[in-house]
């Protein structure tokens, strides 16, 4: 069964989640981003973009991302 996936960051941008992104894989969690408004851009500034991981890494994701952008 595929474990459960949560929400650990939204960005303005895919440009800054693709930082966050970054920083959780050289810390060896894999993320994945989920764009709001699909394949319109336009719809991402009233969406957003989340930055999600497995539950069981949600923790540590939070962690990580909390001290990298504070």
């Amino acid at each position: 069964m595929k474990e459960k996936q949560i929400v650990v960051g939204e960005y303005e941008n895919e440009i800054d989640a693709e930082i966050a992104k970054g920083h959780l894989r050289s810390s060896g969690i894999p993320a994945s981003i989920i764009k709001g408004g699909g394949m319109l851009p336009s719809l991402q500034n009233t969406e957003g973009v989340q930055l999600v991981v497995t539950e069981s890494q949600s923790v540590k994701a939070k962690g990580i991302l909390q001290e990298k952008f504070i």
